[in-house]
């Protein structure tokens, strides 16, 4: 029985489970590439607390969270300047919007019920649920994690909300080596690629944009090389650089990624 991956070389750029997911593409008869695009990350303590402090003192008129992690560490950081009492009651005392059900999750336990909740676990989802709202002069606090999610700022500043962002977790670009290495196996017809986060899409798109592999890049995905994406967010920040098709496995796990991608190819081959 023909393997989905025979002869096929899939580049993987997450930095978790590598070992792991290389080994379920050569069971699928694929060659793994790892080129890990994932960057480092570190908890942005002290460049929080000044926002964060701020915005207690001064209050706002929405908070917009985007991930359960991200919240849970402006809970711990508010708690550590003794200021959570006021954060909590700040975020009350808002409008709240809330992207994906484990931020949801942290909300309820501290009893705030958002009015605008994505209907997709996507960030087009949440900037659906914010089109009723007249947004014009409204001061809007946005907790970001991993992605920047600059379609849902462009949104929020072009309905002229004043918008701040807070960024619990800093990321720094891996060696730019990595992209070049990258972007050449790209040029050259590499059979797909799998990405993991949406920030290994930015860090690789923010790369191509600042060398001489933009927009080849782009029309080598839409033409030949295959994208493939763990989940809703990572696959959004794909279409959002211009990819017009990506794949996506049901349950947004890494195994089943390769799975879907193995599928994918053995369907195109009618073997």
């Amino acid at each position: 029985m023909t393997k989905g991956l025979e002869g096929k070389r899939i580049v993987l750029t997450g930095s978790r489970k590598t070992e792991e997911m290389s080994i379920l593409v050569e069971k699928q008869g694929g060659t793994p590439i790892v080129m890990p695009a994932q960057g480092t990350v570190y908890l942005a303590e002290k460049e929080v607390e000044p926002e964060l402090t701020r915005i207690v003192n001064e209050g706002v008129d929405w908070m917009v969270f985007t991930t359960g992690t991200g919240m849970e560490t402006l809970i711990e950081v508010a708690e550590k300047l003794g200021i959570l009492e006021r954060f909590i009651a700040t975020i009350k005392n808002a409008k709240v919007a809330v992207r994906g059900y484990k931020t949801l999750s942290v909300l309820k336990r501290l009893g705030v019920e958002p009015i605008a909740i994505d209907d997709d676990g996507t960030t087009q989802g949440l900037i659906r649920s914010l089109r009723p709202f007249e947004l014009e002069g409204q001061r809007i606090a946005i907790q970001l994690h991993g992605d920047t999610a600059p379609k849902l700022i462009q949104f929020l500043e072009k309905n002229g909300a004043v918008c701040s962002q807070i960024l619990p977790y800093k990321h720094i670009s891996p060696d730019p080596q990595v992209f070049e290495d990258l972007c050449r196996e790209i040029s050259e017809g590499v059979d797909a690629v799998c990405f993991t986060t949406a920030l290994q899409v930015r860090f690789l798109f923010d790369f191509a944009r600042e060398t001489h592999y933009s927009p080849s890049i782009i029309e080598m995905f839409n033409e030949k090389v295959v994208a493939a994406a763990v989940g809703k967010i990572t696959a959004e920040a794909l279409s959002e650089e211009g990819v017009k098709t990506v794949l996506q496995p049901e349950k947004q796990r890494m195994g089943a990624m390769i799975m879907k991608l193995s599928q994918f190819f053995k369907e195109k081959s009618g073997k």
